[in-house]
């Protein structure tokens, strides 16, 4: 396999965001089919499904050596094989789509041995291409980004849903943060990026295709990314969920991790 250039995965990621957000748009006026997934897995529409047919054919036509996991295929152990993966929500935050919000997004990622190298998440409604390709810093709409410098929680804006306060994860208490949130996990890790907030967190196992692009903006934005617990992402794991999500600059996420009871590894 030739060695890999994160610029033109970029390049290729980002067209094809665009493209989704075309793909996308044309449902949000429209007839857009809707049920719920098995398991109480959350709704899919026939809009998710079309730009997932888009990316798959856009994609892997261009990259056929490439893996391939999103949340609209069927998953199976070819990819775990192949050093470089594709990993994809065609539409992250569904039920804001369906219900006519702007805060969904395209979230596409190529992930190398593990480690994300190329990643954009696109807010067609919003306008807003957030993208980062490994060593070459993170941007929006060809703007820098980089994350906030807070290093202290308390007061800290914190991006998480409300099960994340519950006290049962804070052994000293729950912090005194002012408390935000949005359905996309992808624009909530996107968001932190560009410095609009401190930091993010989710306590529950987040699927790998919600969060891989934001990893890498997140960390070019000069972030840290780590699970819960304070290990490393890693990424194409046989079954593709890690352990929850936190992410802040590196001082405020050290705070975060000894509020939760954990030490970075």
């Amino acid at each position: 396999m030739p060695v890999s250039d994160p610029a033109q995965d970029l390049a290729l990621l980002t067209e094809a965001a665009r493209a989704a957000g075309l793909t996308a748009l044309q449902f949000t006026t429209g007839r857009n089919r809707k049920w719920e997934k098995p398991d109480d897995l959350g709704p899919v529409t026939e809009a998710d499904l079309a730009v997932n047919r888009l990316l798959e054919d856009k994609l892997r036509s261009a990259r056929p050596d490439y893996g391939w996991l999103s949340e609209e295929s069927e998953d199976g152990d070819a990819r775990l094989s192949q050093s470089r993966v594709f990993i994809i929500d065609p539409i992250d935050g569904t039920r804001s789509f369906i219900d006519g919000s702007p805060a969904w997004a395209h979230s596409l990622a190529i992930a190398e041995d593990g480690e994300v190298i190329a990643a954009a998440v696109y807010l067609p409604v919003k306008g807003k291409l957030y993208a980062a390709a490994q060593g070459r810093g993170a941007y929006l709409n060809d703007r820098p980004l980089r994350a906030s410098p807070r290093d202290q929680l308390h007061g800290a804006r914190l991006l998480a849903a409300k099960p994340n306060y519950d006290s049962r994860h804070w052994p000293g208490g729950v912090p005194d943060v002012s408390r935000h949130y949005r359905p996309s996990l992808a624009y909530r890790l996107s968001l932190v990026a560009e410095g609009r907030y401190d930091a993010m967190l989710t306590l529950r196992d987040s699927w790998e295709w919600d969060i891989a692009a934001g990893d890498l903006i997140l960390r070019e934005a000069g972030a840290v990314t780590t699970d819960r617990r304070g290990a490393p992402l890693r990424f194409n794991n046989a079954h593709p969920q890690v352990d929850g999500v936190v992410a802040a600059g590196p001082d405020l996420h050290g705070e975060i991790l000894s509020a939760l009871g954990y030490t970075a590894s």
